[in-house]
């Protein structure tokens, strides 16, 4: 399983049944949790996101509409007695921010927050689902976006072959890597007989807030889905240039310029009660474009 699931799509003042910025991106068994606007809590009870599954929390920036939802999550998870770590990729200024917040209330909590400060376009997290990379965008004040990765192996085994050939379990990591197998009498069993290749892994580039930037599509190169923030219609375009923000037509130009599969766009102004001309505008320019509608997974 390799999917976001939309819990804000709004921008800076909650409008129109819109929450602020926060998605979730689900595997078999993690949560990632991508920025933290207000609201956040409520929306993954209503839609059934598992806390004990987010481990990892990735903050692209410290304006309210991104992370004013966190220091409540934070603290619920605390009384829900959680015990396992909880891993944080923020600007490091949010590190004394949460500091102070939990001092000031006298918040002991029963696991451990291990802060990581972002700086660069590096990797900053990886396990046995997913990598993730950093990479910075151009927005008023320091702002990163995200480029998950999924982790799969080449080769896929066929059990019922691997059996034929007597293929002991202990082989089949290297199998799915990709190497022959060499039986007891020597003879080459060929990693092409027992396996079969895999699909092509998914990646996710979450785009943040930023001004029309095209040095981002190169950042995010090949990602199968690409979400951009579009929180103006075309015609406000110098409005979104004086706001660090982009519009429909320039998130429809980075979709492209990276050779994105699918478009999600997002952060809508709170000017605009409905949403319908954001979609119109933007498929106008790249057809394979999804509003970012809250309580929607989308399966990559």
């Amino acid at each position: 399983m390799f999917a976001i699931t939309i819990l804000g799509n709004n921008s800076a003042i909650p409008a129109h049944g819109r929450n602020p910025t926060a998605q979730i991106l689900q595997t078999t068994d993690e949560n990632y949790l991508i920025d933290c606007g207000e609201g956040t809590q409520n929306q993954l009870a209503k839609y059934k996101i598992k806390r004990s599954r987010i481990n990892n929390i990735f903050i692209s920036h410290l304006h309210g509409d991104h992370y004013f939802g966190l220091i409540g999550l934070i603290t619920s998870m605390g009384l829900m007695s959680r015990t396992n770590d909880l891993h944080v990729y923020a600007p490091a200024a949010l590190e004394a921010i949460i500091k102070i917040q939990l001092d000031a209330a006298d918040i002991v909590l029963p696991y451990k927050i291990i802060f990581h400060a972002l700086k660069a376009d590096e990797l900053i997290a990886s396990d046995k689902r997913v990598t993730v990379h950093s990479f910075k965008v151009n927005h008023r004040i320091e702002c990163y976006g995200f480029l998950f990765k999924e982790n799969k192996n080449p080769r896929s085994i066929v059990p019922e072959k691997a059996k034929a050939y007597e293929i002991p379990e202990a082989f089949f990591k290297q199998l799915q890597r990709g190497e022959d197998y060499i039986t007891k009498k020597g003879t080459i069993v060929p990693n092409n007989a027992v396996t079969e290749p895999t699909a092509a892994a998914r990646s996710y580039a979450y785009c943040a807030d930023t001004i029309y930037d095209v040095s981002i599509a190169e950042k995010i190169k090949g990602a199968h889905w690409v979400y951009h923030e579009t929180t103006y219609l075309k015609d406000l375009t110098e409005r979104a240039a004086s706001r660090y923000h982009s519009t429909t037509e320039q998130a429809a130009s980075i979709a492209t310029l990276a050779g994105a599969k699918k478009l999600l766009i997002g952060h809508f102004s709170s000017k605009y009660e409905t949403l319908d001309d954001f979609l119109i505008e933007t498929q106008s320019f790249f057809p394979e474009t999804e509003l970012a509608i809250e309580g929607v997974t989308f399966r990559m």
